[in-house]
């Protein structure tokens, strides 16, 4: 036999496609030919390949080999068609038949001595896989805890080369999947542990319960950082959707923890201020890989101190705040990833970040101003809650009563306001407030009435509120009364929506 064919799947972002590779063996003077645009990774395949084999006590065949990977327009990347390469090329010359493998995809990166490496992305590969009926896979036995997640999936792992060769030759059982390893106990941060700042709790519970956007304005020692690192103590764990979408993401990145659960918490990212525009959105060579934006999908992005962030780092930002996605082009092939996470900006009032009116600051208010200015309008506009926090006093950081609520109790609160607004707009195919279009908002049946919006519309007349504002406004103040447990906001919710939003009294 000088033909063989078996599965694969290939990746273009986090969306994975079924690819048939093909083997031909020909007479002429040997050579090997890879065709169906792979990239630089899987033209050195055949090297690799070629060790692997005799490596492995297997014979090569000195003939001119073909191999094709289908469908021929779709882009290939990465290692990860290693295996399968060897395990085509292996059947098309006789040395193996391959009959145990039909309708079995194959994954793996091969090392020179024909081990079997884990590869990025393995989860995505196994979910389109399965979306394409195939029942059965083969995966790199660093991968398998990965793979097994997905249902109606029998994932086999293997270690080596030589393995699957004495698997398809005699049966040998491959490697089962790892049992499943329960998830530690959370540990994270507590809102137990932020002194005082009602304002910013209360603005980060309206944030967690809606799914809105967040500014944090004020001095060194606020509590600005601790309130965002707590944010995802108080989001609901991810169901088995997100988990999937979340945990793909992560295993393209390669940055899945030891255990290849799902992830059921939402991720938090926090890059630093000199991160460059491709680490927040995503970038590099070839096919764009996801950026923290990305990386923060179902979760939470911070970035403190966020003046300091380049203008191009910020204003990138723009389109997957508004969108919840984000469409990377690149010479190698464009993607889309999802970024439907919600941000937090912390900042001080000035270079110097001392408090406003102290005799220290060395800031000017033309200084201040400018260093403000550095979020620029249209970027604000799309952050729904912009609170100034004050400085914590000596009575709230000495505080030693039971009075402060533990993330817990909070977080009840946020899944019982979660649950009112899914229910709510779910003919609409939405979840939380902060993702229902304005235009649903603003006709019937849940246009509010104008006694209830009359202070907004006045701030709209005067321009000093934008419609994007408006809208987000109204999106809101339902989550406020979700919180409260009513099944429409009134006037006052409007006027606390207003009031986080522009943080000033109504």
């Amino acid at each position: 036999m000088s033909y063989a064919k078996v599965l694969c799947v290939g990746l273009v972002g986090v969306t994975g496609h079924l690819v048939e590779v093909e083997a031909d063996l020909s007479a002429g003077l040997p050579a090997v030919v890879i065709s169906g645009l792979p990239d630089t990774a899987l033209h050195e395949a055949r090297d690799r390949v070629r060790a692997a084999v005799v490596n492995s006590g297997q014979r090569w065949p000195n003939r001119r080999i073909t191999l094709n990977l289908l469908p021929a327009t779709l882009p290939k990347f990465g290692s990860a068609f290693d295996l399968a390469i060897a395990t085509a090329l292996l059947g098309g010359s006789g040395e193996l038949p391959l009959l145990p493998l039909d309708g079995v995809v194959i994954l793996g990166e091969l090392g020179l001595d024909g081990t079997v490496r884990p590869v990025r992305g393995v989860l995505p590969m196994v979910a389109a896989a399965a979306q394409a009926g195939v029942a059965r896979v083969i995966v790199p036995v660093g991968n398998a805890a990965e793979a097994a997640v997905i249902p109606g999936v029998r994932v086999r792992a293997v270690d080596t080369l030589h393995r699957l060769v004495a698997f398809v030759r005699d049966g040998t059982p491959l490697i089962e999947p790892p049992a499943d390893i329960p998830e530690p106990p959370d540990g994270g941060p507590d809102l137990a542990d932020v002194a005082g700042q009602q304002l910013g709790r209360r603005a980060l519970e309206v944030a967690a319960a809606g799914g809105h956007h967040v500014a944090l304005l004020g001095p060194p020692g606020a509590g600005k950082t601790m309130l965002a690192e707590r944010l995802p103590s108080i989001l609901p764990e991810l169901d088995d959707d997100a988990a999937l979408e979340v945990t793909a993401l992560h295993s393209v990145a390669g940055l899945l923890p030891p255990g290849g659960r799902l992830l059921r918490r939402p991720p938090f990212q926090a890059p630093h201020h000199t991160a460059t525009v491709p680490s927040l959105v995503g970038g590099g060579s070839g096919l764009a890989r996801p950026g923290a934006v990305s990386l923060a999908h179902r979760g939470v992005l911070f970035l403190d101190e966020a003046p300091e962030f380049s203008k191009g780092a910020l204003e990138a930002l723009r389109q997957p705040l508004e969108h919840g996605r984000i469409q990377l082009n690149r010479s190698g092939g464009g993607t889309v990833y999802p970024a439907r996470t919600q941000v937090v900006l912390a900042a001080n009032p000035c270079p110097c970040a001392k408090p406003a009116g102290d005799a220290n600051c060395e800031c000017s208010p033309l200084v201040r101003r400018r260093y403000l200015g550095r979020l620029s309008g249209p970027l604000l506009d799309r952050i729904d809650v912009q609170v100034r926090l004050m400085p914590v006093r000596a009575a709230e950081l000495m505080a030693t009563d039971g009075d402060v609520e533990p993330s817990a109790t909070v977080a009840a609160r946020v899944v019982a306001a979660r649950q009112a607004a899914a229910a709510r707009w779910a003919d609409l195919g939405r979840r939380l407030n902060a993702e229902v279009e304005g235009p649903h908002l603003r006709r019937p049946p849940w246009r509010l009435p104008a006694r209830v919006t009359v202070e907004l519309r006045g701030r709209l007349d005067s321009g000093s509120l934008s419609a994007r504002g408006f809208d987000r406004v109204i999106r809101m103040a339902w989550t406020i009364a979700d919180l409260d447990g009513r099944d429409r906001p009134d006037r006052d919710d409007v006027r606390e929506a207003l009031q986080l939003r522009t943080g000033e009294a109504t």
